[in-house]
């Protein structure tokens, strides 16, 4: 039985250049009605699949763009279908740096949650105008400091690198400036230019000058190396945390567990079974109004598929994937299912093996796409 859910809110006050999540202008849109409609799917979900949840993740879109009234009805929803310890359960909410407010943080902190992903993705003004974001450097710093005065000690700021005119020296520099501000996580993603969006566009009419991959590698070495440097743990392909800041929530997903989403363009995992919502807004709201649920795609996984995700999900983890695990859920061992590919990635070396994991290298941190291909279609 599940017990993470993941709430999806499309609303943005501005679209960044290189986002392809579900998402939309908020301004003119249906929102009130949304929330209705992720009250009853929250509602459906809870009575067929159950309702304890020990994770739960509020992600967007901008979460934070709701007003707070609004803000408050989603939460009360959640606490009405659903069932957490707001002492053990991590709860954690996406968040702009300028769009959280003294106001919508304490009606956070109230409702229980008590993890902050904030999306800074640069420090310099520069870069962060080029990519089409709202805030400026000042405005993460402030973001910081109200958090912890609304008594938030867990947070999580994002970063990327190879951004368009990004150097070595900027992204050393946001790095550093993250470390000063002393949070507990930090995720930290290339870019990657996605159709439908701004870049994809400039990039395909030659006007994105971006780094290039042996530059990209550099500063993916840098994150690695002055993490260490500053007390944090790589524990995944992207994501740096001081010892017991892990996040929990995204640990379900590399882990290969179930979860529920909820909201337009949300997947789940059940039962073996990935479900894709609707993903515009109002086709999703008029589904759930029909009483039916609002899914778009709904996937059995072969025993095959299982399998393969367990590998290419969990060896984004740094301790890799568990031997034993392996062989509890499946009843099979890895070495049978897939020997033949853990050999020939540990002679590129890019895996390595101990008596308990199948894991990455650093050279195959750097090249993680390529080993998990390798895992897909073997047997």
């Amino acid at each position: 039985m599940a017990t993470s859910a993941y709430f999806h809110i499309p609303f943005c006050a501005h679209i960044c250049h290189y986002c392809d999540f579900n998402k939309v202008f908020a301004a003119g849109q249906p929102i009130d009605d949304y929330l209705q409609a992720m009250d009853k799917e929250m509602e459906w979900t809870a009575a067929k699949f159950g309702c304890q949840l020990k994770t739960l993740f509020i992600g967007g879109g901008t979460p934070t763009v709701l007003e707070p009234v609004q803000l408050g009805r989603l939460l009360e929803s959640i606490h009405k279908h659903f069932q957490f310890h707001p002492q053990t359960a991590e709860f954690t909410v996406e968040a702009n740096p300028d769009g959280l407010t003294k106001e919508k943080l304490a009606i956070l902190r109230d409702a229980g949650v008590n993890r902050l992903s904030i999306g800074v993705q640069a420090f310099d003004d520069e870069l962060l105008q080029a990519i089409g974001r709202t805030h400026r450097r000042g405005d993460a710093e402030r973001a910081v400091a109200m958090a912890r005065e609304a008594g938030f000690e867990n947070i999580s700021l994002d970063l990327m690198y190879g951004l368009p005119g990004q150097t070595l020296e900027q992204f050393l520099a946001d790095l550093e400036t993250a470390f000063s501000l002393h949070v507990p996580h930090l995720s930290a993603y290339s870019l990657i230019i996605e159709p439908k969006t701004i870049f994809y566009n400039e990039w395909r009419n030659g006007r994105l000058r971006l780094p290039g991959e042996e530059a990209e590698a550099v500063m993916y070495e840098a994150a690695m190396e002055r993490t260490v440097a500053h007390g944090y743990q790589q524990y995944e392909i992207s994501n740096y945390a001081f010892p017991g800041f892990e996040s929990q929530h995204n640990l379900v997903y590399w882990n290969n567990e179930e979860y529920y989403g909820i909201g337009a363009g949300a997947h789940s995992y059940i039962d073996g079974v990935r479900r894709a919502n609707i993903g515009p807004i109002r086709h999703y709201i008029e589904k759930v109004e029909r009483g039916e649920w609002p899914h778009r795609d709904v996937h059995r996984l072969t025993f095959r598929e299982q399998m393969e995700e367990e590998m290419f999900l969990g060896l984004r983890k740094t301790e890799g994937v568990s031997k034993v695990r392996f062989r509890q859920k499946f009843g099979r061992e890895m070495s049978d299912m897939f020997g033949e590919a853990i050999r020939r990635e540990i002679e590129n070396g890019r895996l390595e093996e101990t008596a308990t994991h199948v894991r990455l290298t650093k050279r195959g941190k750097l090249l993680g796409n390529e080993v998990f291909a390798a895992f897909l279609g073997e047997m």
